[in-house]
């Protein structure tokens, strides 16, 4: 499981709103039972630098940068995409979210 891999989200309280969880965890932690993620949502209005947008198996979703957490592995679904190409843009969202800029 790679840094900036796509899973299911498979929690069913949450799979609805957020079909989608972007792990942004470095692949040098990959020894850790748990995973920080963003959740990818489609229902959300974007605001510039704080939610990139990507298309993910012909949906598009929005990078929810503000709902990040950190999750059991064995909450994760199935890898279904990676957005290493979009990295620039989720470093971005999550310096904007961090500093303001």
């Amino acid at each position: 499981m790679a840094q900036f891999d796509v899973y299911q989200n498979i929690n069913t309280q949450s799979n609805q709103l957020f079909p989608y969880l972007l792990n942004i965890q470095h692949d040098l932690l990959s020894s850790l039972k748990t995973r920080v993620v963003v959740p990818l949502c489609s229902d959300q209005t974007p605001i510039t630098h704080l939610n990139p947008q990507f298309v993910i198996e012909n949906k598009t979703l929005f990078m929810s940068t503000s709902d990040m957490a950190g999750i059991p592995l064995s909450s994760c679904g199935e890898v279904v995409h990676n957005l290493e190409e979009k990295r620039s843009e989720i470093i971005n969202a999550l310096d904007f979210l961090v500093s303001g800029f």
